[in-house]
């Protein structure tokens, strides 16, 4: 994971579309019954989300599931993201490439750079699950950093965070400071597919989980009575549950840090999910990281609120789902992630079944359309004349030199 971050990482009247999908290859990767499964072919009933506010802007109409499955928007990036299946960033080595950075090391997702007062964050398009990588995704990382981004921007009001210019589309500047060796985990449903998720340890029997007691008789997607903090400790192979408590005895942190830090974490996230219904969406759990900065101050790093540590829901649909037994319309990456859980052992096998370039493109698109959804701004695609390595190099280049 990333060592630090810098400031840079309503209608009533539902109507129903019948749309299928005709490719055999391509699983339904919009809905799920509470067993799905992959291989056989489903029709998908879309609705148009109402709005949450009467107030609404009405130049930015309510969100639609039928403009994620099936839209000009997505017809227009479609062929760029097929085009670029295999002109992805996997792989940076800027430590050959720029001078002045000392030494490189590879995150799941990000690479990491240090340049002395500062460290320069790649954000590129592996994309990571179950502490493997599974695939690359066309234009992921340009989406992560500039969500991260859009995201650090508006909580500066809740907490101060690391970045100090973005000088590339897939980069981000950041202070150097000390990271604290644990995710705040936040969460505000039951859900999940991983072996730390709360489903998935809820179905085990667990009812105290990171010192937080669970209630019986709760069912897969019910909103949980209040949000709460899971945090885990960061490690390069698996992440581990820990209790608060765990985290002060084994010095991973102060208590007042974990204080400080676990009531940022909870803020943030209700404010997210306060932007994301306004935007037609639940923001349904999500991860943050923080750090010491040189002053003492307990500093946001690494992204906030992208598609890649969050999970999202569409809002107007998720109470009739949730009351007839269906799993929430989902806009993010779990469909990928059970894709493989169907196809194979993501924790044990040594090696993982290629992912298919269907689901390949449609996480790609599901990136960028939740990137236009929340931040209201249209996707930049970019220019692909210049080699994508070449371009970064250059403007981490020329942005180190000015902060000489």
């Amino acid at each position: 994971m990333s060592q630090c971050m810098s400031s840079l990482n309503p209608p009533k009247t539902l109507i129903n579309t019948k749309i299928s999908i005709k490719n055999p290859s391509l699983p339904s990767i919009f809905t799920f019954k509470t067993k799905p499964r992959f291989q056989k072919l489903t029709t998908i009933s879309a609705s148009v989300i109402s709005s949450q506010n009467q107030d609404q802007d009405q130049d930015h109409p309510p969100l639609s599931l039928d403009s994620l499955i099936s839209s000009s928007r997505k017809d227009e990036l479609f062929g760029s993201i097929k085009s670029s299946l295999s002109n992805c960033l996997s792989e940076t080595n800027l430590h050959l490439t720029v001078p002045g950075l000392k030494s490189k090391t590879r995150g799941k997702v990000r690479d990491i750079y240090d340049s002395g007062d500062y460290l320069v964050l790649v954000t590129t398009d592996r994309q990571s699950a179950f502490d493997r990588i599974l695939a690359s995704i066309p234009f992921k990382g340009q989406v992560l950093n500039e969500t991260s981004l859009w995201w650090f921007d508006k909580t500066r009001h809740i907490t101060s965070n690391a970045v100090v210019s973005s000088p590339d589309k897939n980069v981000t500047i950041a202070k150097k400071c000390s990271v604290f060796p644990v995710e705040f985990v936040v969460r505000g449903y039951v859900t999940g597919s991983t072996d730390t998720s709360l489903w998935t340890i809820y179905k085990k029997g667990v009812r105290n989980y990171c010192g937080n007691v669970l209630s019986d008789g709760l069912v897969k997607s019910q909103k949980l009575p209040e949000n709460i903090l899971t945090p885990t400790t960061k490690a390069a192979d698996h992440d581990v549950p820990v209790t608060p408590d765990e985290i002060v005895k084994r010095g991973l942190m102060t208590q007042a840090d974990y204080d400080e830090a676990s009531r940022k974490a909870l803020s943030l996230f209700e404010y997210g999910q306060h932007i994301a219904l306004e935007h037609g969406l639940i923001l349904v759990d999500t991860k943050y990281e923080f750090g010491k900065a040189n002053d003492g101050s307990v500093v946001l790093i690494d992204e906030v609120h992208t598609p890649d540590s969050s999970r999202y829901w569409i809002a107007n649909s998720y109470d009739e789902r949730f009351q007839n037994g269906l799993e929430p319309e989902n806009v993010d990456k779990e469909f990928l992630r059970l894709w493989f859980k169907d196809h194979c052992n993501p924790y044990e096998d040594e090696v993982l079944p290629d992912a298919p370039a269907d689901l390949v493109c449609e996480l790609a698109w599901r990136y960028i359309f939740l990137y236009e959804t929340i931040t209201k701004s249209k996707f930049e695609m970019p220019l692909m004349e210049e080699p994508i390595h070449d371009r970064i190099s250059q403007n981490v280049a020329r942005a180190l030199a000015s902060l000489q």
